[in-house]
């Protein structure tokens, strides 16, 4: 710790910055002193994030933009280069996952530099070395040795951190935060006078958007019927590769005219929540992507937390989500739950609760739950680990 006794925390996430992430961090005492290292083509607008960005060249940054460079920097291994000079003034460096590569690069300095390693870890599964390519098994078993503590965003976590041979006494459940008061629950000026049901997530097939228009299908030719008079529209938040797919399968089931596909602005998703009657996370299980030249190729992913869920229950808005992963914990009671892919079920949930309510109706949530999920609990559970690292 330096002679002002603030604590210096440097945040290394990579080309994978950004302010929803990060915002709880601005809300620490003023003893920590906080900043975030960003790379000149980091993957996400990092205009919003509230704390002090150090520029710092990463090897992707001297190579052809898009999927050849990429390809090239995960084969030769991702660095930073010259960020020596940030790593010695820092107590406690913070990053994130076993197997990234910025959580690989921090684990291998530390000795030299001198400070505390921290590690949130979101995954939900754990791969060991057998689901893991080169790299990442370089990565995971510098971590495992060096991290002083995990910061696991779930139980679910805390638990895949266990089987993968984490000390538990280096594990503590640390859930993430959002700007509660950004999003708390508002009413919408006009009401709405049709129901909107908001499917939010990247535009790829494991977060189930053509579940949610399976359903909405269902319900439109009254295969399950809805009361008298109710109008469905679906709004699907996010941009992707499936974006042209979902659009022409739309049509397909004969639902195109009700189904609107927008990006929204991180600023304008209050208002969305508030002309909304219900959010649908249709998440599923996925086993489909391709690693590296030699490797096993296959990778598996489930829903490991949800920001969505900690704004919709900030804004009142009733939830219906599957139960993969992490959910069941996050959402607890907040919402109704169906199988992954049972689309059916999803029909008969709407049909049967947030449809059957005035369009654009609030629910109440418990108050601890919804502050459990705030940047400010987040802020008090980050100061709380770092006193305690930097204690040990």
């Amino acid at each position: 710790m330096g002679e002002s006794n603030r604590v210096r925390v440097l945040l290394l996430r990579g080309q994978y910055a950004n302010p929803w992430d990060l915002r709880p961090w601005s809300e620490l005492p003023e003893h920590f002193d906080v900043a975030c290292v960003v790379g000149r083509r980091n993957v996400y607008s990092t205009g919003d994030i509230p704390l002090q960005q150090v520029p710092v060249r990463l090897l992707r940054d001297f190579l052809p933009r898009g999927r050849v460079g990429d390809a090239i920097a995960r084969v030769a291994g991702e660095r930073h280069l010259g960020i020596d000079r940030h790593l010695e003034g820092a107590d406690i460096v913070h990053a994130s996952e076993l197997s990234f590569w910025f959580a690989g690069e921090a684990a291998r300095l530390k000795a030299r530099f001198g400070y505390k390693l921290v590690l949130t870890a979101w995954e939900t599964i754990p791969f060991l070395e057998a689901y893991r390519n080169h790299h990442a098994r370089t990565y995971r078993s510098r971590t495992l040795a060096a991290a002083d503590l995990f910061l696991a965003a779930t139980e679910r976590a805390r638990d895949a951190l266990l089987v993968e041979g984490a000390d538990p006494d280096r594990v503590v459940v640390c859930y993430p935060g959002i700007d509660v008061a950004r999003f708390e629950r508002r009413p919408s000026d006009p009401r709405p006078t049709e129901h909107i049901i908001v499917s939010p997530g990247r535009l790829v097939w494991e977060k189930g958007h053509q579940d949610v228009m399976r359903a909405l299908a269902v319900l439109r030719r009254g295969i399950i019927p809805l009361p008298d008079g109710v109008e469905v529209r679906l709004l699907v938040v996010g941009s992707g590769p499936e974006q042209r797919r979902l659009r022409r399968y739309a049509d397909e089931l004969g639902i195109g005219d009700t189904v609107e596909f927008r990006a929204v602005p991180y600023e304008e998703m209050p208002d969305m929540y508030a002309r909304a009657s219900c959010l649908v996370l249709a998440s599923l299980p996925s086993a489909g992507c391709s690693l590296y030249l030699g490797d096993i190729p296959r990778c598996f992913w489930e829903e490991q937390f949800g920001l969505v869920f900690a704004e919709a229950m900030a804004a009142g808005l009733p939830i219906v989500t599957t139960t993969s992963g992490a959910i069941p914990e996050v959402v607890a009671d907040s919402g109704e739950f169906f199988a992954p892919g049972d689309w059916m079920e999803l029909a008969r949930k709407l049909a049967a609760g947030p449809l059957t309510r005035p369009a654009g109706e609030r629910i109440e949530n418990p108050p601890e739950r919804v502050r459990r999920y705030s940047t400010k609990a987040m802020a008090e559970r980050l100061a709380d680990a770092y006193e305690r690292v930097l204690s040990s």
